[in-house]
């Protein structure tokens, strides 16, 4: 519980974006298609979405920082110790590849989760791993991850900048920004990029990961190439991923990628035609188990599950006006911190990152802290 002001609130948690979402989901809307297309009647085709504010009829009761964190932390098995603690180049590599698909989940259509405010903060523990992240900018809206594990000797830094795009029957959103999967046990980097996320509202709604993923480490020499796929109009192919693991200074392909992300992925060593399953998402990305607070007056005043506390109750009891009326309240909040800001002449600073931009390598967030402290919210350890 955190007093700011005269205003009193409890952190409001709910399940993780998992397998089994779509039957979690029975707080939305009805006919939330026909309400979306009406939403975007007056959007031209290719504007770029990045400042379009949904109402709370079409939000999950959760903010896009803890989407970012949830597809780290959230897991029932420890995807980032297996990448820590295989034995040679090549399966540290393949565990890498299944563990960069993890971070993958279902998404709900119809709804999406808060965009964050400036300075909103996410931070949560599983076991050792310490996951925090910031909101370092929100015209354009960019988010910044920081993780680390002191056992596995282990550490993560990401940076997000989603760019959202209206295409008429559907939505693409391109995520720029590095990421960083640093085993510092034995010296190891492994540069990743994102997927895009489509969203589809004709001909046949729904959401998907879509797009060219490519995950290379020049310690090793070793990298990967994947590519996601949506459906086809018939449907065929849902959510497939097709790729190979290869050496970088020759581009010899040494295991070939298959499968569906949101079921089972393979790879078969070309060597002598042998596979095995890499990735089983029944067994990794159902069932998650919500974070619960073990510290109440540790939990910041900024954290995601604070800033919009009063928003998520009023969706999960299907009370709009409410809703409308508590996400209003933290709109006005911010464009009142910004105009004291601006009378001021204050630049807003990051509280736990640096932030660079230039038009070439675009955002770039470093940590100011090397570890990431244990946090006052912790996933159970049987997740």
């Amino acid at each position: 519980m955190v007093n700011h002001g005269d205003v009193e609130r409890t952190a409001v948690l709910t399940p993780p974006l998992s397998l089994d979402g779509e039957s979690r989901a029975d707080y939305r809307a009805p006919n939330l298609l026909q309400r979306i297309l009406g939403l975007l009647r007056n959007v031209r085709p290719g504007s770029e979405l990045t400042n379009f504010q949904l109402p709370p009829l079409f939000n999950i009761p959760k903010s896009q920082l803890q989407c970012f964190g949830e597809s780290v932390y959230s897991t029932r098995e420890d995807m980032l110790s297996r990448c820590c603690r295989a034995e040679s180049p090549l399966e540290r590599l393949t565990s890498v590849v299944a563990w960069s698909i993890s971070t993958l989940r279902p998404l709900i259509f119809g709804v999406a989760p808060y965009n964050p405010i400036l300075g909103e903060t996410h931070h949560v523990s599983r076991g050792n791993l310490n996951v925090l992240v910031e909101q370092v900018s929100h015209h354009p809206p960019v988010s910044a991850l920081h993780a680390t594990d002191d056992r596995e000797e282990l550490e993560m830094i990401w940076c997000q900048h989603p760019v959202p795009r209206f295409y008429g029957t559907s939505v693409e959103t391109e995520v720029h920004g590095k990421r960083q999967l640093k085993l510092l046990g034995l010296g190891e980097t492994y540069v990743m990029n994102s997927p895009k996320l489509l969203i589809r509202f004709l001909p046949v709604p729904g959401v998907d990961w879509v797009g060219n993923v490519r995950i290379t480490c020049q310690e090793t020499g070793l990298g990967a190439e994947l590519c996601y796929r949506g459906p086809s109009l018939i449907g065929r192919n849902r959510r497939s991923i097709k790729g190979k693991i290869i050496d970088l200074s020759s581009s010899k392909t040494l295991y070939e990628v298959d499968g569906h992300w949101d079921s089972t992925v393979t790879v078969k060593d070309v060597s002598n035609g042998k596979q095995k399953v890499i990735y089983n998402a029944a067994e990794i990305i159902s069932g998650l188990k919500t974070p619960q607070v073990k510290d109440s007056k540790g939990v910041s005043w900024s954290e995601s599950a604070m800033v919009w506390s009063e928003v998520s109750r009023g969706i999960l009891s299907k009370d709009w006006d409410k809703a409308r009326e508590a996400k209003r309240a933290v709109e006005e909040e911010q464009r009142e911190l910004k105009k004291e800001r601006d009378s001021r002449g204050q630049t807003w600073v990051p509280k736990h990152f640096t932030v660079s931009c230039n038009n070439e390598n675009g955002w770039d967030c470093s940590p100011i802290e090397k570890l990431v402290p244990s946090a006052p919210m912790h996933v159970p350890f049987d997740c």
